[in-house]
């Protein structure tokens, strides 16, 4: 019994540690983003290009805090949209044979919602417990800690560096055409541009090969931005 006892403990104690550091990874985390300085900045513009399958096309993506945005892809002169205006979504892709908006929800819209900086992902996955700590790995030669976020049906991995307190890397098992696919994406060049902190390159590896680089040339904050930027229905 006595033997029991020490166990329990042992474990009540590792669990406790564990949960303590990796609140104040996550505290540090949001330190370095700036996390707390998002709600004095009211819109976000970026403008940049995305590299994929041997193509570059242009990308900008308006912000409005605090739940709206707005993604246009300019593809061979077609603009492919994607927004949500506060309330819904919607995604036009003249690339499916159609320029109408078409609703979309579900795990397509809070992809879309994710891509929003004024919505830490992060950050609001430790808030709802969803978070584990996972052990040490390095990412380009570097340590990080690995995290582990329990969401859908499949786990996401995140990797905070070490000494900059960064997501350096993001990792996920996805299904495609009944297969599995591993899909790695690495954010880095991060850039404070008026307290808002942004990674400038995110490269993305599907089963180790790369398969796209975004990047961004100009982030501008605190711009006029009408509601109207995010009504395409």
């Amino acid at each position: 019994m006595k033997k029991l006892f020490f166990i329990l403990t042992g474990l009540v104690f590792t669990i406790a540690l564990s949960s303590q550091s990796l609140d104040e990874i996550v505290k540090k985390y949001s330190e370095a983003m700036k996390s707390d300085k998002l709600s004095s900045v009211s819109t976000i513009k970026i403008t940049g290009k995305m590299s994929a399958m041997g193509m570059e096309f242009p990308i900008v993506m308006y912000m409005k805090n605090p739940n709206k945005i707005k993604a246009v892809y300019n593809i061979n002169g077609q603009e492919m949209v994607t927004v949500f205006d506060g309330e819904k979504g919607y995604m036009i892709n003249p690339m499916a044979g159609s320029s109408d908006p078409v609703e979309i929800t579900g795990e397509q819209l809070d992809q879309v919602q994710k891509s929003s900086l004024f919505k830490n992902s992060l950050v609001n996955y430790f808030k709802e417990g969803k978070l584990t700590l996972e052990g040490d790995e390095n990412v380009n030669n570097k340590p990080a800690f690995k995290i582990k976020a329990t969401i859908g049906t499949s786990p996401v991995y995140m990797f905070i560096d070490k000494e900059t307190n960064l997501l350096v890397k993001t990792s996920a098992t996805v299904e495609q055409m009944g297969q599995s696919m591993n899909v790695d994406s690495y954010p880095s060049d991060y850039s404070d541009v008026d307290g808002v902190v942004i990674p400038k390159k995110t490269t993305s590896m599907a089963n180790g090969m790369e398969v796209g680089v975004m990047s961004f040339d100009k982030v501008e904050v605190n711009i006029p931005m009408e509601d109207s930027v995010f009504k395409i229905k």
